[in-house]
């Protein structure tokens, strides 16, 4: 029963995970490029839903209502001001920007909220449930964060692939330039990639948050990792490979912190990681991309 105690809490952490990795590999997949800062995006979000709920006494829903829209206006900002400018460069210059822009991100909150830990509140009020006498429990944070990651991954894969957007997006993903000929705003189709990126980090956090109820400026940081590695195990630029690279990963470090050790989890992540590139270079359900020369 404690096996199956953890493998749950595995799922749950790794939907997480999911939910996170989904934005690293929509932004890749049509951007192409690498969006460092949205760990941080899912910190910020967290802070919000933490000051509507806390500061103004509004219900938790309102709350994420208000994280999703904050995140989102910030991540159009951050393509707009940050990514655009560097289209048609080198991907290190992007790279760089990224780390910056993150830097700049965890500093902004130490300016606005402070370095010491806030208490989140969780978003779920009802209680756990309780089975074989209390040798498994699920807890609503648990139950609300792996429905969160189903729903989600479900609802963008219809949108990618039935929606007039959707379909946008994924021409863009197959060849910039094409897409532009025919008639589609890149521009604006690039900018919608980031705004859902960016609204699934503000989920994220605050599922991050109940289930972990402590939030710093660097709350977003480790997860952000996480999840991207999560995203390449998968098969980066893959919707189903982000999901299920992040249950792989929950599950992975939490067996390893229980059965091995804590201090060497985020080493048994990575080893692993390593090891399936060494397999499978895509990822598990990544495509081989043949480039014309």
């Amino acid at each position: 029963m404690q096996i199956i105690q953890y493998l749950i809490n595995g799922i749950s952490i790794g939907s997480v995970y999911a939910i996170i990795a989904l934005g690293y590999t929509m932004v890749y997949g049509i951007a192409k490029m690498l969006n460092f800062a949205h760990g941080d995006v899912i910190m910020v979000g967290a802070y919000i839903s933490f000051c509507v709920t806390n500061y103004l006494g509004l219900p938790a829903i309102v709350s994420i209502i208000a994280a999703m829209a904050v995140c989102t206006v910030l991540g159009i900002i951050i393509e707009k001001l940050a990514y655009k400018p560097l289209r048609g460069t080198s991907s290190l210059a992007v790279l760089i920007t990224a780390i910056g822009v993150s830097y700049f991100l965890q500093n902004a909150a130490q300016l606005i909220w402070g370095t010491a830990p806030k208490n989140f509140t969780s978003i779920v009020t009802f209680k756990p449930f309780s089975f074989a006498d209390g040798a498994l429990v699920i807890t609503g944070e648990v139950i609300i964060t792996i429905a969160a990651s189903v729903l989600i991954m479900v609802g963008l894969t219809l949108f990618t692939g039935k929606t007039r957007m959707g379909k946008a997006m994924r021409a863009v993903s197959e060849d910039r330039d094409a897409a532009q000929l025919m008639g589609i705003n890149v521009n604006q189709t690039i900018s919608m990639t980031f705004a859902i990126g960016s609204a699934l980090a503000a989920i994220a956090g605050v599922l991050l948050c109940s289930t972990v109820p402590t939030l710093q400026p660097t709350t977003g940081s480790m997860p952000g990792i996480r999840a991207f590695t999560a995203a390449v195990i998968g098969g980066i630029g893959s919707i189903p490979g982000a999901m299920l690279g992040g249950i792989l990963l929950g599950i992975i470090e939490t067996f390893s912190k229980k059965y091995i050790s804590t201090e060497f989890s985020d080493a048994i992540v990575f080893a692993v990681l390593i090891l399936i590139l060494l397999v499978k270079p895509t990822g598990l359900l990544g495509k081989q991309v043949q480039e014309k020369v």
